[in-house]
């Protein structure tokens, strides 16, 4: 059996998505373990310590998250990069007694300790990042010069990286120089048996929504997210004659601009005259979105990035047609004019504009929904554990890891 070494320091399966940092990686975590356990692959999950946590969690034979101690429990996000070193000591410090044959850090806090570990240890490296700083910083969401620089250090070293879509693995090579050779383009999966189409009425009828058009935003509250284009999206409806609408928020603030940024939308939506017809839906237990995802008649995902696009795929996987973004995984995921639409730019009339088309023509909209539920089905959390497998024993039988001290 192999065994993974699965390095989230910032974020944990156990956590609920759409609170806090939490958010697409825990999900990406937790399903990606639970299906590489059924593969034949033992996999410990090291995550640092919160308040209240126990040393280990035993979440299924052969998965477990160890809880590693490294600063307060209750320690900023923004202060973690302090704490990566006593995080990399406590995860040897279980390494030693315990072994592991591969590891695979997430993020570019885990990947800074993995890179640690990787030479201490000398075992092979695979790295995930869900996000980059050059990507962001070109799109308006500036990151420290200090994490660009400890990505590309990852980048250079690491074993095997992980992209979750073809832009993705784009951006690894053009902005840090990414043997391409060395990236592996890995979608993420969704659970078919928590999000498949569902009885649109019923599903509103236990929501308490009524019959007017909706619209969905499932997402973290931060700038990045772009909750208020989804908000300016419903007044740009407003105008083309849609005033029943309504959009509904799912999520809670992340991040120092998190609560900033639920101000500043709460004024736009009293601003555009829009109070009573924002509902903003305190984050939800993962299996409950299915419910959110059925009731409405689109989904707005008007990121502006995306490494991939979770809420996108598991949108289409219940039948929902999704206007979003057209920015990284987001291109792939929404196939323009047969599950969706992409707009560029993220400006809120050109969405508005591609929303209309969907809720004025119903059998456009079904049509749209049968194509986004076959094209989710292609998505997998199988798939993605038998290939991660695949990576993880193809590199523990090679031994020829990239030395970047070399």
């Amino acid at each position: 059996m192999s065994r993974v070494a699965v390095l989230s320091l910032h974020t944990s399966p156990l956590a609920q998505p759409g609170q806090g940092d939490a958010g697409g990686m825990n999900v990406y975590v937790r399903e990606l373990v639970a299906a590489l356990v059924q593969a034949g692959v033992d996999a410990t999950v090291f995550v640092r310590r919160w308040s209240g946590a126990p040393p280990s969690v035993e979440v299924a034979p052969g998965f477990r998250v160890v809880h590693v101690p490294a600063g307060p429990p209750d320690l900023a996000k923004e202060a973690l990069p302090g704490v990566v070193d006593e995080y990399a000591a406590g995860v040897r410090a279980h390494l030693d007694a315990h072994g592991t044959d591969v590891l695979h850090a997430n993020y570019w806090l885990s990947g800074v300790a993995g890179h640690r570990l990787k030479h201490e240890l000398d075992l092979p490296l695979v790295s995930t990042f869900h996000t980059l700083a050059r990507v962001k910083a070109a799109t308006g969401d500036p990151e420290p010069r200090a994490r660009a620089e400890a990505e590309a250090e990852v980048v250079a070293c690491s074993d095997l990286i992980t992209a979750s879509s073809a832009a993705e693995a784009r951006q690894l090579a053009d902005l840090y120089g990414a043997d391409p050779a060395r990236i592996d383009v890995m979608p993420p999966g969704v659970d078919h048996t928590l999000f498949s189409p569902g009885d649109r009425a019923a599903a509103r009828a236990a929501l308490g929504l009524g019959a007017g058009p909706v619209l969905l935003f499932v997402g973290r509250i931060q700038p990045l997210k772009g909750l208020d284009a989804a908000v300016e999206t419903l007044a740009e409806l407003d105008r083309a004659g849609r005033a029943g609408a309504r959009l509904l928020a799912v999520g809670g603030t992340s991040g120092p601009e998190g609560a900033r940024e639920l101000d500043r939308v709460a004024e736009s939506i009293r601003r555009l005259g829009l109070t009573g017809r924002v509902d903003f839906v305190p984050p939800q237990p993962h299996h409950r979105l299915s419910a959110y995802y059925r009731a409405a008649d689109v989904c707005l995902v008007p990121s502006r990035s995306e490494s991939f696009g979770l809420v996108a795929l598991e949108a289409a996987a219940c039948g929902t047609p999704v206007v979003a973004s057209d920015v990284g995984g987001l291109r792939t995921l929404v196939d323009h004019g047969r599950t969706g639409y992409r707009v560029d730019g993220r400006s809120p009339r050109e969405l508005a504009a591609a929303a209309e088309v969907i809720l004025a023509d119903p059998e456009l909209a079904a049509a749209m929904a049968r194509q986004a539920t076959a094209m989710a089905a292609g998505y997998t959390w199988a798939a993605t554990a038998g290939r991660a497998r695949r990576i993880y024993d193809d590199l523990a039988a090679a031994r020829r890891l990239v030395d970047c001290m070399a």
